[in-house]
């Protein structure tokens, strides 16, 4: 295993592998390349890498957890946004059948 491997994979697992902004990443990666331990091409190669695994992560994260709450949503046989809108237009016209009725009652 490459240094430069030895260094993503235990940055992945520090950081949980979760999210990383670019910043955070590139200066790391200047740190170490002031350092010596990586050349300034590796710094960059890793930045990308970790930026892009980050984002790919970030991304299964947000895909897992929409998947969870529509599940938690469905098993609460909540309506669907339209389904909502259909009703609120029902009650309005309704509403305004009311009021057409309450006053022809009053005449």
């Amino acid at each position: 295993m490459s240094v430069l491997e030895m260094i993503r994979k235990s940055m992945l697992a520090s950081l949980g592998a979760a999210v990383v902004t670019k910043e955070k990443v590139e200066e790391a990666t200047k740190r170490w390349v002031d350092e010596g331990k990586i050349s300034k091409d590796e710094a960059e190669r890793l930045a990308q890498d970790l930026v892009e695994s980050g984002r790919h992560q970030w991304e299964d994260i947000q895909d897992k957890m929409t998947e969870t709450v529509r599940k938690g949503l469905d098993s609460f046989d909540i309506g669907s946004k339209r389904e909502f809108q259909d009703l609120k237009e029902q009650v309005e016209s309704l509403e305004k059948r009311l009021a057409v009725l309450e006053k022809v009652t009053e005449e």
